[in-house]
């Protein structure tokens, strides 16, 4: 054999050896914990992308879920202690301060902390992600940090069958949720699921009752069913005041109460969401800028 000939099959090896290498899995990356205290799961890579400004409101500002929020403070306290404790469905009216109260949940249990402990960490997986959830839970198993794994306005559609791989990860695998582990999600819906979908497999099923069931199943995975109703105008201008004290916006009283319930109207309901919407209005008029 000649030598180009030579030299012209070991370019195509070379080729060859690179087509096979871009096949092959990533090595798993070992997360840097210490860069910050929240991350976003990213699956295609197997990483843990650090956020060094968490958008979140402080706890005192979360008005009109005062239950709620003393049960989901209490068990990631004793989470973050070490203690029993349960995954947590944060479920009900859009707008009410659900994924809010989870940030600012993990923000209080951090700040308030014994001096040496361990800070608690929070990773966001995406609603697309769940299938991922294993593969999360395994690269944070053995780590000596304590997480809460979160997932905002999650729900399933028809046909969608990752709500299996969350079945199994929270308490069904064989080795379940590791200790150092917790798991809270937000949705408007109690059971996750859509009705008309757990209906069909009623009515279509061999056993309908245990079809049903199996799509129940998925929220009974979680201890604390936390529900999140509409709030009262008095609650409504509540968070607004405190909104207004906490930024120090200088508006009089009348006022405020009338351009309040003026923006409910417009918008057609009350909500933590639209109190703040309002605050970043009336700021943005007065002229006068809002607190980080």
């Amino acid at each position: 054999m000649s030598d180009k000939a030579i030299e012209a099959l070991n370019e195509k090896l070379d080729r060859l050896i690179a087509a096979v290498s871009r096949l092959a899995p990533s090595p798993p990356v070992t997360p840097d914990l210490e860069a910050a205290d929240c991350f976003v799961w990213e699956p295609e890579t197997g990483a843990l992308s650090p956020v060094a400004k968490v958008n979140r409101v402080d706890l005192s500002l979360i008005k009109g879920v005062d239950r709620p929020r003393d049960i989901l403070l209490d068990n990631t306290h004793r989470f973050a202690a070490g203690l029993p404790a349960n995954n947590a469905l944060l479920w009900g009216a859009r707008g009410m301060g659900k994924s809010s109260l989870v940030k600012a949940v993990h923000a209080d249990v951090n700040e308030s902390r014994e001096p040496g402990t361990t800070i608690l960490k929070l990773i966001e997986i995406h609603r697309e992600d769940i299938e991922s959830l294993p593969g999360l839970m395994a690269l944070v198993r053995d780590t000596g940090h304590r997480f809460i794994l979160f997932c905002d306005d999650l729900s399933f559609d028809h046909d969608d069958t990752s709500y299996k791989s969350l079945k199994a990860a929270l308490e069904g695998g064989v080795q379940g949720r590791p200790d150092n582990v917790i798991f809270y999600a937000t949705s408007n819906r109690r059971h996750l699921l859509p009705r008309d979908m757990m209906e069909n497999e009623r009515s279509t099923a061999i056993n309908p009752s245990e079809a049903v069931e199996e799509k129940v199943s998925l929220s009974d995975r979680f201890g604390l069913w936390l529900g999140f109703h509409k709030c009262s105008q008095d609650e409504y201008l509540a968070m607004i005041e405190g909104y207004v004290n906490y930024h120090d916006l200088i508006v009089d009283d009348e006022t405020l109460r009338a351009e309040a319930l003026e923006w409910a109207t417009t918008r057609g309901s009350r909500s933590g969401r639209v109190a703040w919407q309002f605050v970043q209005d009336l700021a943005g008029r007065l002229g006068q800028g809002l607190k980080e």
